[in-house]
């Protein structure tokens, strides 16, 4: 496990140097927790890998070395495993119990940023029927979770990663620009195939804090591998919008959804020298380099949120 410092607003003194303090965040760093619910022989698994971050009047640490504030990384670590033995539900709902309570146990703490990794489990399939208490680790992807806390407002952002899908025809690329460095050929029928990386932000309403996040998780993501087979790809630009549209037409609760797609490219063989022909049945399979689609899908006339956004990453 690491510590992480990093950065948000605060207000601080100008000293004579003319060098301040800015923006500052702190916490503890991927806590990795299993929370097994045993109901009799039957049991069922969550597993998060969390992480926990605090913004608020910390100036006082930074500047004259007064920890009055600093709440320990250790402690914050600790809360998580104390939240997780009353279940965890969602990793959406377990961030929210985790901001409201850092906020409202200290005067000082501001806000932060909570995030959470979730992996899914699967009981062991024998003699045809799921295991009361072994597992094999599954999932397709690895769901993701934020929540920003700024004052009494949450921003919630849900999401996954690593989703890989491929498709073995019905795509193309043409039309494009080309120049003297261009080598590449149009083609109407090629694979495509991509991790899909979503990230999806709940409108702050209060609503918000009482939908099934589980359930919209998984509608989600069934929208998602649907529009991306649904119709011909021109373009997975194309595709990327088909399936951010398709989500918010679905989910009027969420406010924007955002992409980040590579390319992962396949070429035809050329067996032309063996003495074969290729019919588009043999590929290579390029990890690098590889086109990278990054996009925002959103709601027309909606205003943008950059501080929900800018605690995705993690120095802001």
């Amino acid at each position: 496990m690491t510590d992480i410092m990093t950065r948000t607003e605060t207000d601080t003194e100008t000293p004579s140097d003319g060098i301040v303090l800015g923006p500052n965040q702190y916490g503890k760093a991927e806590v990795r927790v299993v929370k097994v619910t045993r109901d009799g022989d039957r049991h069922s698994i969550e597993d998060l890998n969390v992480t926990s971050q605090l913004r608020g009047d910390f100036q006082a640490a930074h500047l004259d070395g007064d920890n009055g504030h600093v709440v320990a990384t250790d402690t914050q670590k600790n809360t998580v495993f104390c939240f997780a033995r009353e279940g965890i539900g969602s990793p959406e709902a377990f961030l929210l119990r985790l901001s409201d309570h850092f906020t409202s146990e200290f005067d000082w703490v501001e806000g932060g940023r909570w995030l959470a990794e979730s992996y899914a489990w699967d009981r062991i399939q024998v003699d045809g029927e799921g295991h009361d208490h072994s597992f094999v680790r599954s999932g397709q992807e690895t769901r993701t979770a934020v929540v920003v806390a700024e004052g009494s407002t949450r921003h919630i952002i849900a999401g996954l990663k690593g989703l890989t899908v491929l498709k073995t025809t019905q795509s193309g690329f043409v039309g494009y620009p080309k120049d003297r460095y261009t080598s590449l050929k149009e083609t109407t029928d090629r694979i495509l195939a991509t991790d899909v990386s979503a990230r999806w932000r709940y409108a702050p309403d209060a609503g918000s804090r009482d939908l099934d996040f589980n359930e919209i998780y998984a509608d989600v993501k069934r929208i998602l591998l649907e529009e991306f087979t649904r119709r011909y790809s021109a373009a997975l630009q194309a595709t990327l919008f088909d399936m951010g549209r398709a989500v918010l037409e679905a989910h009027p609760k969420i406010a924007e959804i955002r992409f980040s797609m590579p390319n992962k490219h396949h070429f035809v063989v050329d067996l032309e020298p063996y003495g074969l022909e290729n019919p588009n049945e043999v590929f290579f399979a390029s990890d690098r380099s590889y086109g990278l689609i990054e996009a925002a899908v959103t709601r027309e006339g909606q205003a943008e949120v950059a501080s929900a956004w800018e605690a995705v990453s993690s120095f802001c």
